[in-house]
């Protein structure tokens, strides 16, 4: 049997009710029927028999005859079309019954044939029905399609409506229909905004459509937890952020709502998030408001590491603090990682990271992460000096591939600089394998320790028993600099932290083996372009 649900039917079928033998012998048997993908399922010589039959078959399309016993065609038309409202009935009629065909087809038959008819008579109509079935097939299963793309959008639209009602400002009737497309329901007294953000890393180096994959289903079990009960909507905003709107306003209940969503992704999946609590907004243009706030509370976990709910009231002071490290322990970091000592460029790091986490109240979030980017890229221009670009690439990519992304960690941000600065110390301790290499490493060192005195070629050769010769060529082979360059340049870099510090020029000139202050001046100047009093004005802001 036929229905509207399916797509192309195999067969077509078809009943004939006639109280004559003839004509249904006729209909049923001596036309092809299978030629034009019809089934004939079954004959009735009477009304009564014609309902049971169609009952039972439910057949596309029904030939029966206007005059019969126990039932009249129109009788039958008003039940067949009840029990079987999508078929087609075909009224055969003789012409002094033509009237009453038509009031068949009033009722809902879809054609009639006057008696006598020809096989071509009734092939042309039961054709023609089929034809009509066929379009309404069509018909329905282009609503159908298009009910379904209406249901497949609905999250897009949803999210392109909480969009626009949680980042910009909407006037109330704009906010009320958008509520409305949303079909989110009759609007609460107040409102409350969740950000959510994804803790985790794992998956950024998995296939895009493990990424989407993973995304969705954190979705869908932050969709299960907050829409439970209808207590509020979920969607998209951003690569790794989500959106709430929540039905409720006390802010004990908020936060239960909140632990729950991390304790359900935290069992559920392999990762974490963590989320920010709005303040309650009671009008729908109002939740803007209600978003930013949720943002400043979401931005205090780049102090955490993750799995943690804030909310706007408790979070942690933070004020329009712009500190930095020193510049002397940038100095000291750079040094430390290009002799290749791991030891020492931990123990700077750590240094920055305390100095930067003293201050109160605490930095802006988006400026603590600039400043950790912008070391980052410090370390890294200074071990591209040294290290090869395969060491360093992984690196490299790390932190332009995160660049911008609100969700890094100040965690995250300090195990990649220690793990930046140890790989390229390991890399350049193991490549100081030669004997020569070693004992040119203990001479950049030794000037470095001993920049107060007389230092000469053949004074440092004779410290790493070399000749005066052979240490000058391999000094300036393995540095890329001659000696005195090499000696020239350290006691002009140690200069100006001196100078930095408030060191007196004199002192600095005694302290760097310089007997004459004038001396020493001149060549700062012709290293530099600057006096050393001139290079502290500068640096010092009076200039």
């Amino acid at each position: 049997m036929a229905t509207l649900d399916r797509t192309v039917p195999a067969l077509y079928e078809l009943c004939v009710i006639d109280d004559i033998p003839s004509t249904v012998e006729v209909i049923a048997a001596k036309i092809p029927w299978d030629r034009y993908s019809i089934k004939v399922t079954g004959t009735a010589k009477n009304g009564d028999e014609g309902i049971r039959l169609i009952e039972q078959t439910r057949p596309d399309i029904i030939i029966t005859d206007i005059r019969m016993p126990k039932m009249d065609g129109l009788e039958m038309t008003r039940r067949i079309l009840e029990i079987h409202p999508h078929c087609k009935i075909i009224i055969l009629s003789a012409y002094t019954d033509f009237e009453y065909a038509k009031q068949a087809i009033r009722l809902g038959a879809f054609d009639f044939v006057k008696k006598p008819f020809s096989i071509q008579d009734i092939t042309k109509a039961v054709l023609d029905a089929k034809a009509l079935l066929e379009r309404e097939i069509e018909r329905k299963l282009q609503i159908q399609c298009m009910e379904r793309k209406v249901d497949e959008s609905l999250p897009l639209l949803r999210q392109e409506y909480m969009g626009r009602l949680l980042r910009h400002e909407t006037k109330p009737e704009d906010a009320k229909r958008y509520w409305e497309e949303m079909q989110a329901g009759d609007k609460p007294e107040l409102l409350t905004v969740f950000l959510i953000e994804s803790d985790s890393f794992q998956y950024l180096s998995q296939p895009h459509h493990d990424i989407e994959v993973s995304r969705y289903t954190l979705q869908q079990i932050l969709m299960d937890t907050i829409g439970q009960g209808n207590q509020g909507l979920v969607c998209r905003d951003g690569p790794n952020c989500y959106a709430g709107i929540i039905r409720c306003a006390e802010l004990m209940e908020l936060r239960q709502l909140a632990e729950e969503c991390c304790a359900n992704i935290a069992s559920g999946t392999k990762f974490s998030i963590s989320i920010g609590i709005g303040k309650a907004v009671s009008e729908l243009h109002e939740l803007p408001e209600s978003y930013k706030s949720a943002m400043r509370a979401l931005a205090s976990h780049i102090h955490e590491e993750g799995n943690t709910v804030f909310d706007d009231l408790n979070t942690p002071q933070q004020g329009e603090v712009y500190p930095r490290y020193a510049v002397e322990l940038e100095q000291k970091l750079l040094l430390a990682l290009r002799s290749g000592n791991i030891e020492q460029s931990l123990s700077v790091l750590e240094h920055i990271f305390n100095d930067m986490h003293r201050i109160h109240p605490l930095p802006g979030p988006m400026y603590l992460r600039s400043l950790y980017f912008e070391l980052a890229f410090v370390v890294l221009r200074a071990l591209y000096e040294w290290v090869p670009q395969t060491v360093m690439q992984p690196f490299h990519q790390a932190i332009r591939g995160r660049d911008g992304q609100g969700e890094l960690t100040i965690k995250y941000f300090q195990q990649l600089l220690k793990d930046m600065c140890s790989a390229g110390c390991d890399w350049i301790e193991r490549e100081r394998t030669s004997d020569t290499e070693r004992l040119i490493y203990r001479s950049t060192e030794y000037i470095r320790a001993h920049l107060h005195l007389d230092l000469t070629v053949e004074y440092c050769a004779r410290q790493v028993s070399l000749s005066g010769g052979y240490f000058a060529s391999q000094f300036k082979k393995h540095t890329g600099l001659t000696f005195n360059q090499f000696v020239t340049n350290e006691r002009i870099e140690r200069a100006k932290l001196l100078l930095i510090e408030n060191y007196q020029v004199q002192e600095i000139a005694l302290s760097l083996g310089y007997e004459h202050r004038r001396y020493f001046s001149d060549v700062f100047k012709r290293v530099t372009g600057q006096t050393p009093s001139e290079f502290r004005d500068v640096y010092m802001g009076q200039r």
